[in-house]
């Protein structure tokens, strides 16, 4: 009967703050691994596909729109859609590159 009073009147033990720490450690780790670092080098790659553009590569928009590429400037390209049909367009629009990778 005593054991019960005395359970019953002590206050819940605090062994576990670390662990609490190292807990939300791995979670972060974790996050970071599968999320963080994977759209971090979807990102770089990106960013890497539009600065080595060049004349003559096939490309889509973020629009659907399919076309070659006529001029290369500094922020934005000419896209040729058809024949004698170009439009500029941002490189930041541009997302896939479907250049048969044989031609060079």
């Amino acid at each position: 009967m005593f054991t019960l009073l005395q359970a019953a009147g002590a206050p819940a033990q605090q062994g576990g703050g670390w662990s609490m720490w190292v807990m939300f450690l791995l979670i972060f780790v974790v996050m970071w691994f599968f999320m963080i670092r994977p759209q971090r080098k979807q990102q770089k790659e990106l960013e890497n596909f539009r600065n080595s553009l060049q004349k003559g590569d096939k490309i889509v928009t973020i629009g659907g729109i399919h076309g070659t590429i006529s001029e290369v400037k500094d922020d934005y390209v000419l896209v040729e859609v058809d024949k004698d049909v170009k439009i500029r367009v941002s490189k930041q629009a541009l997302v896939k590159d479907f250049t048969d990778p044989t031609r060079q």
